[in-house]
């Protein structure tokens, strides 16, 4: 059946949308099923509540900033033996956003840490927190282009607010005397108050070259994020080369140095030292 024009543009003016996508539908059904005034309106909202729900969703992941789609389910844990699903799925859980946890993942290019940011920012989108990515250059040219106190503020303000922060990329920054103060005024800002995952090419012992050599400075922001955190060190080949190893193994003939490491992918847990 047709529904009569005068409902459909009832519902239109009262931004209904999902209910006027179904409700020819559902009238039918309800006719099929003999159901109650009341069951066909308590389906007819909870139709509309789902797509409203839905429609947060997608709000709250484009707002996010995600570069492309990513899922825990997608991930390869056999490619990272030591990465156990048991225990990055404690992450995907709202204890990590209620208990201002921080997750820092280093290693090479290509062995999932964006991947696996992703697939968490995007999991408490849908439990309905409020996300941020963003790489850490991206930050750095926020900062540098701020051209007094209240430009940066402004661009640390909504980064400290949102329940999760992900800084992709940590280790490519420029050293510009600004960017240490300003990652330490954010990270110390989400201390105790946001979850944080940060994802970096770099050993924790290099972080203090990314911001200049200031080492002093780079402990108090590494004392923030590990007091309600943890460190996975994963190791491995690139998921971008897989099957291309012998493409790249050389550079400059036979005797360049080897730039592709052909060992099986490893992860070491905890914080590196050394």
């Amino acid at each position: 059946m047709s529904v009569p024009s005068t409902l459909e543009q009832k519902l239109t003016h009262l931004k209904l949308g999902r209910v006027r996508e179904v409700v020819t539908s559902w009238i039918t059904q309800a006719e099929q099923q003999q159901l109650g005034y009341g069951e066909f309106l308590d389906e007819l909202l909870s139709e509309e509540l789902l797509g409203r729900q839905e429609n947060q969703i997608r709000r709250k992941l484009k707002a996010a900033g995600f570069p492309y789609a990513a899922t825990l389910e997608q991930f390869d844990f056999t490619l990272r033996p030591e990465l156990k699903r048991s225990v990055m799925v404690r992450y995907f859980d709202s204890a990590f956003v209620a208990k201002a946890g921080a997750l820092i993942l280093v290693g090479p290019s290509g062995v999932g840490k964006t991947h696996l940011a992703i697939a968490l920012g995007t999991r408490m989108v849908q439990l309905g927190y409020h996300v941020r990515f963003l790489t850490a250059q991206q930050f750095a040219n926020a900062v540098l282009a701020a051209p007094n106190r209240a430009d940066l503020a402004a661009v640390i303000r909504p980064l400290v607010r949102c329940d999760l922060l992900i800084l992709d990329e940590f280790g490519y920054l420029p050293a510009e005397p600004q960017i240490g103060p300003a990652l330490y005024e954010l990270i110390s800002g989400r201390y105790t108050h946001g979850a944080t995952v940060i994802t970096s090419n770099k050993s924790l012992a290099q972080w203090g070259e990314v911001v200049g050599g200031d080492t002093a400075l780079m402990m108090a922001i590494l004392d923030r994020l590990l007091h309600h955190g943890e460190v996975f060190y994963l190791r491995g080949n690139s998921y971008r080369l897989r099957g291309k190893e012998s493409l790249v193994l050389t550079s400059g003939g036979p005797a360049g140095p080897p730039l592709v490491s052909t060992s099986s992918a490893a992860v070491s847990h905890g914080v590196d030292v050394g």
